[in-house]
């Protein structure tokens, strides 16, 4: 396939994916029952006067139409609306919920790829060796284990010992900037942990199963009979060949842990988006959980498109 071609393909099909997630994501929270309106007004004596005020203050006694035309104004505009709970711009709340969750998304991630990867590579370099019986075991180990389950035995283990709950000590603030750093790196230790324990696992997995599927083909024979030494031909070729579907497993990884960090911000308390939509969903904040869902599925496209664009490079059937 002709690279140029190919990557206008996968452009287009990525913008009408963000359209009909974001068209989804407009009509999900409009069918399900209930409201944010039928929630607040859930007061004693409360009036119908109080919910029509309510029901128009937050613009849902519009047509879904017109809800729906509002709702794109604004995306293009940057604005994602105004939260039902604290009456903060929706994008606001988010970004600083973001920020909370980079930290902890990109230092488990990183390390789970790190870690899985390499260890992969060396379970299917020394396949049938102890070490690889054990990599195996513990990996398929790690990978049955529910999220919330893991992150609970953690918390049990080591709450005496490690910060268990938010990001940082509130006393914190008066110390040192390196003792706040070290503050932030103590708290993040159990999260992360469970993180990498629930990603690593996986990513071994496919690695060594892709390494063996590459070590098996004929162009590995040829290189054996030019005399190659082992190294080079796992690094040369084994290794980037096997690359290929790791690379979609990654672009997925680092696309969806953002919503699977939920479970374990609502766990440690973790003040980043996975513990804002939770809250939202709690307090049915239609705009959180809106603007939640769209950076979330932007992010999950964003990452395979990049994905589609290393396959373009590392495919050599995707020719220039």
């Amino acid at each position: 396939m002709h690279r140029r071609r190919y990557v206008w393909r996968r452009t287009i099909f990525a913008i009408v994916t963000v359209f009909v997630a974001v068209t989804l994501n407009f009509v999900l929270f409009r069918v399900l029952p209930g409201s944010a309106v039928t929630r607040i007004s859930r007061v004693p004596n409360a009036s119908p006067e109080l919910k029509q005020a309510l029901t128009r203050e937050f613009g849902l006694d519009r047509p879904l139409w017109e809800q729906y035309l509002l709702y794109l104004k604004g995306l293009l505009t940057g604005n994602l609306g105004v939260s039902y709970a604290n009456r903060q711009p929706v994008a606001g709340n988010l970004a600083e919920a973001f920020a909370n969750t980079l930290p902890l998304v990109l230092t488990g991630t990183v390390i789970a790829l790190a870690l899985g990867i390499l260890l992969g590579i060396l379970s299917a370099v020394r396949r049938g060796s102890p070490f690889d019986h054990i990599m195996t075991n513990l990996s398929v180990a790690f990978y049955a284990f529910p999220t919330q389950f893991l992150g609970m035995m953690l918390l049990i283990a080591f709450a005496g010992l490690l910060p268990s709950a938010g990001m940082s000590d509130p006393f914190a603030e008066l110390a040192s900037p390196w003792e706040q750093f070290a503050d932030r790196g103590a708290h993040l230790v159990l999260p992360v942990a469970t993180l990498v324990l629930t990603l690593y696992a996986e990513n071994l997995l496919l690695m060594r199963s892709s390494v063996l599927e590459t070590l098996g083909e004929d162009y590995i024979l040829t290189a054996r009979a030019k005399g190659l030494t082992r190294g080079r031909i796992i690094r040369s070729y084994a290794v980037r060949n096997a690359m290929l579907p790791t690379v979609t497993m990654i672009a997925l990884a680092l696309g969806s842990v953002v919503s699977g960090a939920i479970l374990i911000e609502v766990i440690f308390s973790w003040p980043g988006i996975g513990r804002a939509l939770y809250e939202a969903v709690l307090h049915r904040d239609y705009p959180m959980l809106q603007g939640g869902f769209l950076v979330i599925t932007i992010t999950v496209v964003v990452c395979n498109y990049l994905a589609d664009l290393a396959y373009a490079w590392l495919d050599p059937r995707v020719s220039d």
